[in-house]
């Protein structure tokens, strides 16, 4: 019979919920050492778990709720705090594995609060700042991870590769955004292009729009190249930390297309895409 309980259950509980939610995430851990993929399992589930929040509490109360659930859990001492929760088990046992430190947890939580509401995002800096504190700071805890707690430098590239991967993500995230009534584009990038809130909650195609998205991405590609420039910082042991990176270029060429529809088309590619772009970035660098 197979036991439903421990840490072995709990680390193939975050690989199963990472698989289903981040597969840039997942793969990306396949890549790293055996000893070092559980870990990276339990650390990105919780970074797709709490960026979902919103998602499964529909409401701001309830996501605060959940929010100070895990920031509780981190705060405290006692591992008890889990409570039969797989993922909050698997989370303690990296921490304490790999020696991370729980405010860069408490942090994350805190980054995602604004996640709940529909505030607009006032310029460039807001925005990048919003992907370096989620997206970067996930980066640079997987580099943790992989070098055992140990700093292994790399961070002003870390900072980068967020920042892309961020934007790029919320580019292919437009449409489900509009329907949930978000807007996360600039408000001065918006006003700059004519473009309203209104408009891109209406599904209202323009070439305003057009214009926007496409500084946006110039904007994402910048990062991009940033993060390549001072490739030769990133240590070869922590470079599985940097894959997801590797799939910013082609999922900004897919929205460069003619055909491309901001809310009509699906920005992905296939599994088996992914998973070459990746073995050829671990061998060759982002």
């Amino acid at each position: 019979m197979p036991e439903f309980t421990g840490p072995a259950f709990a680390f193939d509980q975050a690989a199963a919920q990472l698989r289903e939610h981040d597969r840039d995430r997942y793969y990306a851990a396949l890549f790293a050492p055996p000893e070092s993929r559980p870990h990276l399992f339990a650390l990105y589930a919780f970074g797709s778990e709490i960026a979902r929040i919103r998602d499964v509490a529909r409401d701001a109360l309830p996501g605060e709720v959940r929010l100070q659930w895990w920031r509780d859990l981190f705060e405290g001492e006692a591992r008890d705090g889990a409570g039969g929760h797989p993922l909050a088990m698997a989370l303690l046992e990296t921490i304490d594995a790999r020696r991370l430190p729980r405010q860069a947890f408490v942090n994350l939580i805190d980054a995602r609060v604004s996640d709940l509401y529909d505030d607009p995002v006032a310029g460039w800096d807001d925005l990048e700042g919003h992907c370096g504190e989620t997206s970067s700071a996930l980066i640079r805890l997987a580099c943790l991870v992989l070098a055992d707690g140990a700093d292994p430098g790399g961070a002003t590239q870390a900072g980068h590769a967020g920042v892309a991967i961020g934007m790029t993500g919320l580019l292919r995230a437009l449409p489900w955004h509009a329907r949930q009534g978000r807007v996360l584009l600039p408000t001065e990038l918006l006003d700059r292009h004519g473009v309203s809130r209104a408009d891109i909650l209406a599904g209202d195609d323009s070439p305003g729009l057009r214009s926007a998205l496409a500084e946006c991405r110039a904007r994402a590609r910048s990062h991009l190249a940033a993060t390549r420039e001072g490739a030769r910082h990133i240590r070869a042991d922590i470079l599985p930390a940097f894959l997801p990176c590797a799939l910013v270029d082609g999922y900004l060429k897919q929205m460069e297309r003619p055909d491309y529809h901001p809310f009509r088309s699906r920005v992905e590619r296939a599994d088996w895409l992914k998973l070459a772009i990746m073995w050829r970035a671990s061998r060759q660098g982002i």
